[in-house]
């Protein structure tokens, strides 16, 4: 395995290599673009990369479905940090390009949701084609394949294009989560502001089985951060549901909460637990009564006694 090596969602230019470059390790690693999330995370299963950054979620649009599909499916890989930056787009153009003369346009589809508003009020003629990824795009209009591109301002430089029109945003403080994946191995230790990812499949279909999922979280106080279900291939109607919740599998509350999903579900795939972007213990609620590590270790330790004639 290359230790040395971190792909990425490229080619040159994404978001998704800007979120990368703001890693201390990243100043020390080959970073390898890719031309699909599938390929990047690929690259970290065969060996040919330590990890791959690549994007899961974004504050528009949710959940980015070719992330959550390929960690719910194949050789398990577990994610070790998150990274989240501000998004705001560019149109990129061929030098001497007017706006008027802007007649088609390509981006990533996660990026046209996000740009729709403006594009209704700037372009309302321009036909939009979708992209491989943003940067992806920049390089088509570098080809002469569209006249303009919605990317990063900063991946005019590498395709030689002009920003006519810079900070375009439908949703003002619009964000992309991404995460830097690896091979299984063991968690890093707890910080007191973290996040648990997993996967979890349902068993039989019957009323109420999603809330008996979400039970086993409510009851020990864990709060969840995102689900979002996703097709499993099986046919219409079969679920699995990626999970996002508050804490770390160390914590008692958690650790507990995944056994009690374990008991009833087929399958849970544990994602990782990794510290959360931009958030510090201090930012953390308090727990409620009941669910710190401290009052489980007492029940616990109230059982035994009980059990041993003591209680």
């Amino acid at each position: 395995m290359s230790a040395t090596r971190y792909t990425y969602l490229g080619p040159e230019g994404t978001f998704t290599e800007a979120a990368l470059r703001t890693l201390p390790e990243a100043a020390t690693r080959e970073l390898v673009p890719m031309l699909s999330v599938p390929a990047a995370l690929d690259a970290v299963r065969n060996g040919e990369a330590a990890a791959a950054l690549v994007p899961i979620e974004n504050s528009v649009e949710g959940g980015v479905t070719a992330t959550l599909d390929e960690l719910a499916s194949g050789q398990p890989l577990m994610i070790y940090r998150e990274v989240v930056l501000p998004i705001a787009f560019a149109l990129l153009v061929r030098p001497g390009t007017k706006l008027s003369g802007v007649k088609t346009v390509t981006g990533h589809p996660v990026a046209q949701p996000q740009v729709r508003n403006w594009l209704r009020d700037h372009l309302p003629d321009a036909h939009w084609e979708s992209a491989a990824s943003n940067a992806d795009g920049a390089r088509l209009v570098q080809e002469g394949r569209y006249d303009a591109a919605f990317a990063g301002e900063f991946a005019a430089a590498t395709y030689g294009l002009e920003p006519l029109v810079t900070d375009i945003h439908d949703a003002e403080n619009a964000e992309t989560r991404f995460v830097l994946v690896g091979r299984p191995a063991r968690p890093a230790a707890p910080t007191g502001a973290d996040k648990t990812s997993v996967v979890i499949w349902l068993g039989d279909d019957h009323p109420g089985a999603l809330l008996e999922l979400l039970q086993e979280f409510a009851v020990r106080g864990v709060n969840l951060m995102l689900i979002q279900s996703r097709p499993t291939g099986a046919g219409i109607g079969n679920y699995c549901f990626a999970v996002d919740a508050e804490g770390h599998i160390s914590d008692r509350r958690v650790g507990e909460a995944l056994m009690g999903l374990k008991r009833i579900c087929p399958k849970v795939r544990f994602l990782g637990s990794y510290p959360r972007a931009g958030v510090s213990p201090e930012d953390v609620r308090p727990l409620r009564k009941g669910t710190t590590d401290e009052e489980f270790l007492a029940a616990s330790d109230w059982l035994a006694r009980c059990q041993d004639g003591r209680g």
